[in-house]
């Protein structure tokens, strides 16, 4: 006898209880957050970044208007 005349040619859902999803009691922690203290950083050895004076390089010089 083979499985399709066993089964009767319909599909269902195992039943063992190997099969079965596991009943969860309790659920797991929630994970903990890191200590803000921890994370203080000393100062960069160069120093930090010092920008150069942008008004001077984004500035633009006065338009000379065209006389018609």
């Amino acid at each position: 006898m083979g499985f399709e005349e066993r089964s009767g040619d319909r599909c269902t859902t195992p039943k063992r209880r190997e099969c079965q999803i596991p009943v969860v009691v309790v659920c797991p922690p929630p994970p903990k957050k890191k200590s803000a203290s921890g994370m203080k950083r000393d100062p960069p050895k160069n120093g930090y970044f010092q920008p150069p004076d942008l008004d001077a390089i984004f500035t633009m010089p006065p338009r000379r208007e065209a006389w018609a």
